[in-house]
């Protein structure tokens, strides 16, 4: 039998002709991203030996401008660390700075058939980009970023095979849903995206899909790479790399269909994400007090687009406070000079800088007790986002646009041509 795309990336990794699921590599890690919660003190194992610096990325974006003391000595930590060891590859506040996953997208540091690791558990994201990429444990990822190495126990691979093309009002986060209600858990399982549909993908479609992956508790989520992707790697870098595409007779546990043309808007419903969508209609009407946009999942450039798509002319009811959070100074500077942040801004959002924010209820956006948020971001557990007895709802960019508008869970496709 022949290779996935990941047992391909995997076998070369680690020297081998093949890989196959069950078995356990130790491989080459090409690029290592550490962020600010690395340099909290009760994480910091205080390096002292980098084998290779031009391997290793540092972005401070969990906590971004520091909000307490402990944040602000994380962030001084990490510019004695860049410093110490010579890390050219340093996002500082600012500084082209924002959600790792998002700034690895922007920078290309992902390349096609290699290997990323960060401990943060969405590195699957970068996935998008025809690598392996996964979130490690903190002594794993410090080990990484002091020897270029890691291990992994190879999992079986179930394929994704997307033909047609999403209709209006219904996004990547929507396929996401579908694929988490219909499917469920991952676990110990490789996700390889590919088909027809992907032409029709946009790379931040892609990362949103990919960046998910973390909620299906699934070791690496992978895409297959085509000249949409090469070009925009290309515009990005002039490092060379090599695509990785399965061979035809790659060893799937299952091969799952997806027509896009079937798919409808989706909710998660408050505490989960797994087995628990349902269509949007079922929950219209549902008041709410917050509504988010942003996160590795949902905070790029054509998600403020298409939020902007359904704002603009509107105004958001004055119940519900909208916070959009771009993915990084980059979509922020774009958004901004496209006249998209000022639109967003008309219709009564409040835009923040990038970072994670709200979404891992750390700053910008916090629930209080008892409130209720529609969030286009990665999790919605009990507590996840503020207080315990809040509630997530989680939808779509469009779909958290137009609740906010409407001020309960409403369908985006009244607000879109």
């Amino acid at each position: 039998m022949g290779m996935t795309i990941a047992e391909k990336i995997l076998a070369r990794a680690s020297g081998r002709e093949r890989v196959a699921a069950g078995d356990l590599v130790t491989v080459q890690v090409h690029t290592t991203v550490l962020f600010d919660n690395n340099f909290m003190p009760n994480n910091w194992p205080d390096v002292r030996r980098i084998d290779h610096p031009d391997r290793v990325v540092v972005i401070l974006d969990h906590r971004v401008p520091a909000p307490t003391i402990q944040a602000a000595g994380a962030h001084v930590t990490a510019r004695k660390f860049v410093e110490r060891f010579g890390i050219e590859r340093f996002h500082d506040v600012g500084q082209r700075q924002g959600i790792c996953h998002q700034v690895v997208a922007d920078e290309a540091y992902a390349l096609p058939g290699t290997i990323l690791v960060c401990s943060d558990s969405h590195t699957c994201s970068a996935g998008a980009l025809n690598c392996v990429a996964r979130g490690v444990g903190g002594p794993d990822v410090f080990f990484a970023a002091c020897k270029g190495e890691t291990w992994f126990r190879v999992g079986s691979t179930v394929r994704y095979e997307l033909r047609g093309h999403l209709r209006p009002g219904v996004t990547a986060k929507d396929i996401f849903l579908h694929i988490a209600g219909l499917y469920g858990a991952h676990a110990t399982q490789n996700i390889e995206f590919g088909g027809p549909a992907l032409a029709g993908l946009s790379i931040s479609a892609r990362k949103t899909l990919a960046t998910m992956g973390a909620e299906l508790s699934c070791e690496f989520a992978t895409f297959e790479c085509d000249d949409l992707l090469l070009d925009y790697l290309r515009s990005r870098t002039s490092a060379a790399f090599e695509p990785q595409h399965p061979d035809a007779d790659a060893d799937y546990a299952e091969v799952r269909v997806i027509d896009l043309d079937t798919l409808e808007p989706l909710v998660a419903l408050p505490d989960s994400v797994v087995n628990n969508s349902r269509p949007l209609s079922e929950v219209a009407g549902t008041t709410i007090d917050q509504a988010f946009i942003g996160s590795c999942a949902n905070g790029t450039l054509e998600d403020l687009h298409l939020a902007a798509r359904v704002l603009t002319g509107r105004q958001v009811s004055p119940k519900v406070r909208l916070i959009v959070t771009p993915g990084s100074q980059r979509v922020y500077l774009e958004a901004a000079r496209d006249g998209t942040l000022a639109q967003l801004v008309e219709s009564g959002a409040l835009v923040t800088n990038p970072t994670c924010g709200a979404c891992g209820g750390g700053h910008m956006g916090v629930l209080g007790p008892e409130e209720t948020c529609i969030t286009a971001s990665t999790r919605n557990f009990k507590g996840r986002m503020g207080d315990p007895s809040s509630r997530v709802f989680m939808g779509s960019p469009a779909t958290v646009a137009a609740s906010a508008l409407a001020g309960v869970i409403a369908d985006p496709r009244r607000y879109l041509p």
